[in-house]
């Protein structure tokens, strides 16, 4: 076997699979429950002054015959003192000492609030903190959750304060509903982090029923807006751990978060630069022991891969993340159909011919047969008709050799602005 470990900021795990900071971490019953399926850590639903939650309080997007490809909620922080929260801790981590528990925490933006919690919180025997500077709904109305975490001086401020007296790591949870989520990790590392984790939940409705008219949910007939997660915001959430991950300014762990329902999910994160990955809404949707399959997943792969350590992985897709304007203009691929296994569905001239370029011809062969066929000098390599069809195989994407040098656009401007400097010289 490969070796599952990892250490984020001097957290050590026995595997890259935590539980995110949410209704599955609420209490030590379900997080003791949870190590004993496998989880290597779990971020404790969030402390502070406990609240009053409301009913009802989630709501799924189902797509396409896909239950909960997007999940909401206006669920609140913890609704449990924090006397029996640390308790708990205590108890957890004393049964399991080897897995990670880490607090998650939110106090209003006060110097003291914030050195009494985490001084309480440590005293218990937390591997870590999160800050949790995310949350959009509820806590955010009362000047904390993502009301701080939108604005980069208190991040760092918040931040710089907690750093004042912890001892155990602290990782800055970050709101993905801001312009760039790269100014708020800065100032998180300008403030003393030892980690970010990314995201929390994104703005959002989940519906409006159409008998009623009532949002969804909605408390008796009034409705508000809550956290998107699960599968749907996967590609947001990969973006912003790349873009973190390549800044030289952001020189820390990312505990990465959103959308990740299997094994793949958690390498995709991983090599985008995540040390470790959080899950929350497929626990909710498919219960704990959905972990055995993402370890057993981990662990093939990384044999396959011919690599001895889950922390191999991190980072090694981030030098291809770049910019649009650094891609090469000159590099080509080209659509093939192979009409030996094509189910003539013509679902890929469809969307060619009125939504891309218009490069699929339907022909006939020797023998009459109907066949679709790509005129391959007018096919831009955009993917399109691989997306929409329905057969694997039937439509390869194939690189078409180009005799031009690759040229970037960067590039292509430094060529025309010189060209024209030495034109304006000349004149």
């Amino acid at each position: 076997m490969a070796d599952l470990r990892i250490n984020l900021a001097g957290i050590e795990s026995p595997n890259p699979f935590w539980l995110a900071s949410a209704p599955p971490t609420n209490s030590g019953y379900q997080v003791q429950r949870a190590f004993e399926a496998g989880w290597g850590g779990a971020v404790w639903k969030t402390l502070g002054d406990p609240i009053l939650n409301v009913s009802s309080r989630f709501a799924a997007v189902n797509f396409n015959g896909q239950r909960v490809a997007g999940f909401n909620n206006i669920e609140l922080i913890t609704d449990r003192p924090l006397e029996v929260n640390l308790k708990e801790i205590y108890e957890t981590k004393k049964r399991f000492p080897d897995h990670a528990i880490i607090a998650s925490l939110m106090v209003e933006p006060n110097q003291a609030a914030w050195h009494e919690i985490v001084k309480r919180v440590e005293d218990v025997g937390v591997d870590g903190l999160e800050l949790n500077f995310g949350c959009p709904h509820g806590m955010a109305e009362r000047g904390m959750g993502s009301a701080s975490g939108q604005v980069p001086e208190l991040v760092e401020k918040q931040t710089y304060w907690v750093k004042e007296v912890a001892k155990t790591p602290v990782i800055v949870k970050l709101t993905p509903n801001i312009t760039d989520i790269t100014v708020t990790a800065e100032s998180a590392v300008q403030g003393g982090a030892d980690a970010v984790s990314m995201i929390n939940t994104i703005n959002s409705l989940a519906g409006v029923d159409l008998d009623t008219w009532n949002t969804i949910p909605h408390v008796a007939g009034k409705g508000a807006h809550g956290g998107y997660c699960g599968p749907a915001v996967k590609p947001i959430a990969l973006n912003m751990v790349g873009e973190c991950a390549r800044n030289a300014n952001i020189n820390v762990p990312i505990s990465g978060i959103g959308g990740i329902s299997n094994w793949k999910d958690a390498v995709e994160y991983m090599l985008m630069g995540a040390t470790g990955v959080q899950v929350c809404t497929a626990a909710m949707h498919h219960g704990f022991r959905i972990v055995e399959d993402m370890i057993e997943g981990l662990d093939t792969y990384l044999d396959e891969k011919g690599l001895a350590s889950a922390m191999d992985l991190v980072g090694k897709s981030v030098p291809r993340y770049s910019d649009w304007g650094d891609l090469d203009l000159n590099y080509n691929i080209v659509a093939r159909i192979n009409n030996d296994i094509c189910i003539n569905c013509n679902k890929c001239h469809i969307a060619c011919e009125d939504t891309a370029h218009q490069c699929i011809d339907m022909l006939k062969d020797g023998n009459g047969k109907d066949i679709l066929q790509v005129r391959e000098e007018d096919c831009v390599g955009c993917n399109l008709c691989s997306i929409v069809c329905p057969v694997d195989g039937a439509i390869e994407m194939v690189e078409v050799p180009n005799e031009l040098p690759s040229m970037t656009w960067n590039e292509r401007q430094a060529v025309l602005s010189s060209t024209l400097t030495s034109q304006a010289m000349k004149k």
